[in-house]
């Protein structure tokens, strides 16, 4: 058969695997954005296997390690077709309160053995720190995952939420394969700095937040356990000015007889060969939304068009609350 351009590979990194285009995101199947299906989970990973994506996002403090079980039940018996990539490191309560960051050599080593125990696998295929830790140089911590590398339980390692100098820092003591950091048509900071220096360093991106964590899409938080609810573009007066933007986008994607999910997605594939979205479905219908975006070609003209309908400058309130940002090293 020929080769569908749609679902060509993309590389992560000069060091990394070719990849399936799109990645799936698990975290809100383990009840981060409200109530969740798990056969409807299992079933989704599955359809997203028979789709051909390979790329399965999860982290260890998703769900209290729900989130790893869950994966790792899904992929039983289908682990050859699937890369895992986990983020450690953000400490939780038994209540769900976040405690912090811990990024210590000891505690990667110990994150990583139970996140192998709860996937049910001997080797993560990239592992990294959910966070930059403040108090621990990120020298010693990318130090302790090369030393599972050389150990045979890690594949690959990557990055989440960092700057460009921890990212240079990371780099010299083993090859990074990706970071993955937010960003979307309203989530544009990236462009600025971090993305010039992976593209220096031959470093791949995996882009969570391709909605707006669902803001793009025309979704809302389902409750207070919904931890869009905590968020600041979520807040009603900023949902409303939002929902401005949301509009201009749907009314471009009418056109084009698309979803608005649907052509904020094709906008992140079109903006960089080297990005992978990281898509948050919980439903096979959502999946298959996701997936049609593949299909969508946009010209410089249209990506133009589009930026200048829904520009990020005009967004209401910052991804994350006052305390994160400050804390981000990628917002530095």
């Amino acid at each position: 058969m020929p080769a569908d351009p749609a679902t060509d590979p993309r590389q992560l990194g000069a060091a990394g695997p070719a990849v399936f285009p799109l990645a799936l995101g698990c975290m809100g199947m383990s009840r981060m954005y409200g109530p969740a299906d798990d056969n409807e989970s299992v079933a989704t990973i599955h359809a997203a296997l028979d789709a051909g994506v390979t790329l399965f996002d999860t982290g260890d403090f998703y769900g209290m390690g729900h989130n790893e079980i869950l994966v790792g039940r899904a992929l039983q018996g289908r682990r050859g077709q699937a890369l895992i990539s986990v983020k450690f490191g953000a400490l939780r309560g038994p209540d769900g309160v976040w405690l912090g960051f811990d990024a210590r050599p000891a505690a990667v080593k110990n994150f990583l053995a139970h996140s192998l125990t709860r996937l049910g696998v001997d080797c993560i295929d990239v592992y990294r720190p959910s966070r930059l830790d403040p108090a621990v140089p990120i020298e010693e911590t990318i130090g302790a995952v090369a030393d599972m590398v050389k150990a045979g339980y890690v594949r690959y390692i990557g990055l989440s939420e960092v700057g460009p100098e921890t990212v240079r820092r990371a780099h010299t003591v083993h090859p990074i394969v990706d970071l993955q950091i937010e960003y979307s048509l309203i989530s544009r900071g990236p462009e600025a700095a971090i993305f010039p220096a992976l593209r220096n360093l031959g470093i791949g991106v995996t882009a969570y937040g391709v909605l707006s964590r669902g803001l793009l899409a025309g979704s809302a938080p389902a409750g207070r356990s919904d931890i869009r609810s905590h968020f600041p573009r979520f807040t009603v007066e900023n949902l409303a000015l939002n929902r401005r933007l949301v509009e201009a986008l749907a009314s471009i994607a009418r056109e084009r007889n698309l979803t608005p999910a649907q052509l904020a997605i094709a906008w992140v594939l079109a903006k960089r060969p080297d990005i992978v979205p990281v898509i948050g479905a919980r439903t096979r219908s959502q999946l298959a939304e996701s997936l049609a975006a593949l299909e969508v070609r946009l010209s410089s003209e249209e990506l133009s068009r589009i930026e200048q309908a829904v520009p990020a400058s005009q967004v209401a309130g910052t991804r994350y609350d006052e305390r994160q940002m400050r804390v981000l090293d990628s917002e530095r």
